[in-house]
């Protein structure tokens, strides 16, 4: 009879929590956007494909429309799928869903740095990195010199392979890297040096780690798998020994500090922590400088590498579109000097081919997370303070009215009928609002 009971009281208990579920979720999605109906503890985790998360949005969004809502476990989500949708919350809802969606697997950082920050000192702390990164180069001719400069280590490099067969993972990181840490900390490494190649492997292995099922499950479960053997743990301690690597180099810094001659970004960021050092809630701290530091080096070495390591394959696989960007670069540029940014007006097919690249790649299909920072009304529908806002890039960039055969890699989707380049405005690979 024991046992009996036992069995009664927990279909009671369940069926308790299941009546329990369905009513809130009816009261509180009303107002919400469509959606399938989210099951107790797991919410609408049966109805994604994890290997392939932007093709269960787009099935979803056939079904429910371009604004829908899920829950993975107790957690809400709007997707945006589609150009109109997406636009509207990047740009014209911009401060809206500014927020950023939290990352358990980045949760060592603890709302610092400008990435995976849901934190107060976000959006001062990416206005001044803005601010500095340009002070220091981005987008001006001291950076072309920059990258021109690097570029030929990079030659030296690739020759020193005399062309053989060689993994060009790291070779190739080295150029972004160095590019990004001169403006960083003023420096540069060895293509043979230890400790950046250590960065190099951390950052591919924790790019990788972050598109694979078990972190995404992760992300969204972390409250009941947090404990559990698997690959967050080694994601966050890569996460660890990154920052630990940027805080250092931080530490270095001001220990060699000149208020008067301010080096590079990280000098500036520890000048703009001196003026904060008697406020009660500063903004930059060693470790807010420090997460900075790794969020710009992780982001700008690693996107560009692999792109450039895409582009390659591509270029392998379509020796058509390779022989043609070979004609245009020795009949604008030649064999005798360095090309210059200047050169991209007068070179269509190459800014076309590099467009078709990422878009063909599309790096980042979901985007990162944006997040509500206040109740507000979206096309007629009330998205709660709270809500992780979900912006599909892939829609955008495979939108076959755009790019017809989206599927294929064709250059021609950047050029008009005259072989001019043509922009798009469903170019969005890394998003309206990225940093980059």
């Amino acid at each position: 009879m024991a046992a009996v009971g036992i069995v009664v009281a927990l279909l009671v208990w369940m069926a308790t929590l299941l009546l329990i579920s369905i009513w809130k979720h009816i009261y509180s999605s009303w107002q919400l956007p469509p959606g399938p109906f989210p099951l107790p503890i797991v919410g609408n985790i049966f109805q994604l494909e994890f290997k392939n998360i932007p093709k269960s949005f787009t099935r979803l969004a056939e079904r429910f429309g371009p604004v829908f809502t899920l829950y993975l476990g107790s957690r809400r989500f709007v997707v945006l799928h589609g150009y109109k949708a997406v636009k509207e919350v990047l740009l014209d809802y911009r401060n809206e869903f500014s927020g950023r969606g939290e990352i358990p697997a980045f949760r060592v950082h603890q709302d610092k740095g400008i990435i995976f920050n849901n934190g107060p000192t976000w959006q001062d702390t990416r206005r001044f990195s803005l601010t500095t990164l340009r002070d220091f180069g981005m987008g001006k001719q001291s950076n072309e010199q920059r990258i021109q400069r690097e570029a030929q280590f990079l030659l030296g490099a690739l020759r020193k392979t005399h062309g053989q067969p060689f993994d060009p993972t790291f070779v190739i990181g080295f150029a972004p890297y160095n590019v990004i840490s001169d403006i960083l900390f003023h420096r540069r490494a060895d293509y043979n040096d230890k400790t950046a190649l250590r960065m190099l492997s951390l950052f591919n292995e924790n790019f990788h780690l972050l598109s694979t099922p078990w972190i995404q499950l992760y992300n969204n479960f972390s409250g009941y798998i947090r404990y559990l053997p698997g690959s967050h743990r080694k994601l966050m301690k890569n996460v660890s020994e990154i920052k630990e690597y940027a805080l250092e180099g931080v530490k270095d810094h001001q220990r060699s500090l000149e208020a008067s001659c301010p080096r590079d970004f990280t000098d500036t960021m520890l000048l703009e922590m001196e003026k904060e050092k008697h406020s009660t809630d500063p903004v930059y701290t060693l470790d807010n400088i420090a997460v900075t530091v790794a969020d710009l080096l992780f982001a700008g070495t690693e996107t560009t590498s692999t792109t450039l390591r895409y582009g390659l394959l591509i270029l392998m696989k379509y020796p058509e579109v390779e022989e043609k960007l070979h004609e245009e670069i020795d009949r604008v540029i030649g064999p005798s000097r360095i090309p210059a940014i200047k050169d991209r007006l007068d070179m269509p097919y190459l800014d076309a081919v590099v467009h078709e690249i990422q878009r063909f790649i599309d790096m980042i299909p979901s985007n990162l997370f944006h997040e509500a920072t206040r109740d507000t009304v979206f096309r007629g529908y009330v998205i709660p303070k709270g809500t992780v806002i979900i912006p599909t890039l892939d829609s955008l960039l495979y939108d076959s009215q755009e790019f017809p055969e989206p599927e294929k890699f064709k250059p021609e989707h950047f050029l008009n009928e005259n072989g001019k380049f043509k922009y798009s405005d469903h170019f969005k690979p890394f998003s309206a609002v990225c940093l980059f």
